[in-house]
C-alpha cells in the first residue's frame, strides 16, 4: 500500500502541467513608441494576480511601415499563468494601426510559454504603422 501510494504521488509530481492549472491575471500598461521606418517603443505595466501586484517592463521594436508617435494606455487580461513570472518572454504580433490624436485599438499577443495576452485601450499621439512587431516583457 505505500509503494501504491508513493507512486501516485510521484507520478502526480512528473505530471505536465495543463491549462486547468493556469490561472488568469489582469494587467494595465503604458507604452510609447516613436519611428520612421522602424519603430521602437518602452513602457511599464502591472500584472495582478491572485490579489497581488507585479511589476514588469515592456520594450519593443517594429520593423514594416512605422511614422510618428504615440502613447498606449493599455488593459486587459492574461492567461495560461502557472507562475506569475511566466509572463516574461518575448511576444509577436503583426497588425495594422493608426491614431490622430486619439485611437481605440486591441491586440493579442503569445510568448514561448503560451501566455497570451489581451490588450485594448487608447492610443494618444499621431502614428501610422503596418509593421511586424516583437515585444519584450521582464519582470522588475
Amino acid at each position: 500500500m505505500r509503494i501504491l501510494q508513493l507512486m501516485v504521488l510521484g507520478a502526480l509530481a512528473l505530471a505536465p502541467v495543463t491549462s486547468s492549472n493556469a490561472e488568469t491575471g489582469s494587467v494595465r500598461v503604458t507604452f510609447t513608441k516613436a519611428g520612421l521606418i522602424v519603430g521602437l517603443g518602452a513602457g511599464k505595466g502591472v500584472l495582478t494576480l491572485r490579489g497581488r501586484h507585479y511589476p514588469f517592463s515592456v520594450s519593443g521594436l517594429g520593423v514594416g511601415f512605422t511614422m510618428g508617435a504615440s502613447t498606449n494606455q493599455l488593459v486587459g487580461k492574461v492567461m495560461n499563468l502557472i507562475d506569475p513570472s511566466d509572463i516574461a518572454g518575448s511576444y509577436a504580433a503583426v497588425g495594422v494601426g493608426g491614431a490622430v490624436a486619439g485611437g481605440v485599438g486591441r491586440v493579442q499577443l503569445r510568448n514561448e510559454r503560451g501566455v497570451i495576452l489581451q490588450l485594448r485601450g487608447v492610443k494618444v499621439g499621431v502614428e501610422v504603422s503596418a509593421a511586424v512587431s516583437r515585444v519584450q516583457v521582464t519582470m522588475e
